[in-house]
């Protein structure tokens, strides 16, 4: 993170800011502020690439300066900075900005260093929402492996010739992927994947990184069984349990030249949705094709490469599809539709290069709207030891969902109506759930739930009728 030099302006466009991003942070802190309290935000932000922690703000939207008498004495705010420096081996730099309704202190603080997680006292925080939570095993093992080598950038194939590298690539469907003709040669070929950095010359031939590979191989088993261990499964069961296996296949075409061809697969194996009105979509299948998409190419791109012997899976049941790949999330999943974040953003590139994935940051939020449309149920995303899974289920009547499935719907139209500048209101959820107006009072009961739960907050920026009342993500 660069550090611009911060003034008054620069704090207008903070505080116009819907939400604290991963580099902002403001507390009121009107009187005083916690050195020990200090110390962990700055671990936690200097975690999360580096940032500013602002007092004199207040917590919530919208946001206005309220002033702060924290570290009003000199003597203070540079034992704190000496503090910040010793124990966690960061420079703290504090800029004082004298706004009309009251002073505002900005601790500017730096990223840690490549390869080396932040702690005080053996606590590696990070933010989740309003609070600080210790660093997860996988999230401290990725820092500690950034002065690794990038495997994706490793050679698949090292020093092979121009016959090899378009024997072992799909070239002719790289082409087709980037609506481009086939050159008249094999020199316009390879020099296309040079120039896309999809190859490099070695000494004596030319390398395919790993990446590479992965993405427009031919099959995988020809250059490595690593790669072929990569390589993503497809599961169908009869039934919603694992006791009855109908079908499994492994496709061994390289993620960006077979993506269409699992795609079509995957969807082909879908049960009929006979809940959705004809009227509503051509396709009948119990899921959307669009969203399969999303969430296939989400899994592909976000996996953790480092984990080695586990690729992308993909199980069908008569009720859901679960849809896993390697490694925790970079990001809370509560932000997965606001927020984009690409653990691979080389490889999430090149898949948005060749149409695959939608553009940065339209993915999730595109497969929520969908499941609205096709009256599904809000997806779930499960992350536990090594492994994400985002769960999409089949239809269910609104009697028929628990209570943590009304409120994750909840949570998720609301975040969507925020996504796309609108609020949440009870109408919206109604419609959202496809009830008539006899049922408001349950959907405010559902509203209710989700506010206790933590996930949704009432919006009193314009009006505090209950009737009329509107609501946003916790975290807004």
């Amino acid at each position: 993170m660069t550090n611009p030099i911060i003034t008054l302006e620069m704090l207008g466009h903070w505080l116009a800011t819907p939400a604290e991003t991963e580099h902002l942070e403001f507390k009121e802190a009107k009187q005083q502020f916690d050195n020990s309290k200090l110390l962990d935000y700055c671990v936690a932000l200097g975690n999360e690439g580096g940032g500013y922690l602002v007092l004199g703000v207040s917590n919530t939207c919208p946001r206005r300066v309220v002033g702060t008498q924290a570290f009003l004495v000199e003597k203070h705010l540079n034992e704190i900075k000496l503090q910040v420096t010793n124990r966690l081996g960061i420079r703290l730099e504090v800029v004082e900005l004298g706004h009309a309704d009251g002073r505002v202190l900005v601790f500017s603080i730096p990223a840690r260093p490549i390869g080396q997680p932040l702690h005080i006292d053996g606590q590696y925080w990070m933010r989740a929402g309003e609070s600080l939570v210790g660093m997860t095993p996988d999230q401290l093992r990725r820092i500690m492996d950034e002065a690794k080598p990038d495997w994706s950038e490793c050679s698949a194939a090292a020093e092979v010739s121009s016959d090899d590298v378009v024997a072992l690539l799909d070239t002719q469907a790289f082409f087709d992927l980037l609506q481009l003709p086939y050159p008249t040669d094999r020199t316009g070929v390879i020099g296309r994947l040079q120039d896309m950095q999809l190859i490099s010359r070695g000494s004596s031939g030319w390398n395919i990184s790993n990446m590479t590979a992965l993405l427009l191989a031919k099959r995988l088993d020809m250059i490595s069984d690593e790669l072929a261990r990569k390589a993503p499964r497809v599961i169908i069961y009869d039934g919603a349990s694992k006791l009855v296996t109908r079908d499994e296949t492994q496709g061994l075409k390289g993620y960006a030249v077979g993506f269409e061809g699992l795609l079509d697969h995957v969807h082909a194996s879908a049960p009929q949705n006979r809940f959705v009105e004809h009227g509503l979509r051509e396709e009948t299948k119990m899921f959307p094709k669009q969203a399969l998409r999303e969430l296939i190419a989400n899994a592909l791109v976000h996996q953790d490469f480092d984990i080695t012997g586990r690729g992308v899976k993909i199980e069908m049941y008569s009720d859901r599809i679960e849809i896993s790949n390697a490694g925790i999330p970079p990001i809370d999943p509560d932000r997965f539709i606001d927020e984009d974040r690409a653990r691979n953003e080389r490889m999430a590139g090149l898949m948005r290069k060749f149409r695959i994935c939608e553009q940065k940051g339209s993915g999730m939020d595109k497969v929520t709207q969908l499941a609205e449309d096709y009256q599904l149920p809000a997806h779930e995303v499960i992350t536990g030891g090594v492994a994400t899974t985002v769960v999409l289920y089949a239809h269910r009547d609104f009697s028929d969902m628990a209570k943590s499935d009304r409120i994750r719907a909840c949570f998720q139209h609301c975040v969507l109506q925020y996504v796309n500048r609108k609020r949440m209101t009870n109408q919206s959820l109604r419609e959202r759930f496809g009830l008539s107006e006899a049922m408001t009072a349950t959907v405010s009961q559902v509203i209710g739930a989700a506010k206790e739960a933590g996930k949704i907050k009432l919006d009193d920026s314009e009006t505090t009728s209950t009737r009329y009342a509107r609501y946003v993500p916790y975290w807004a």
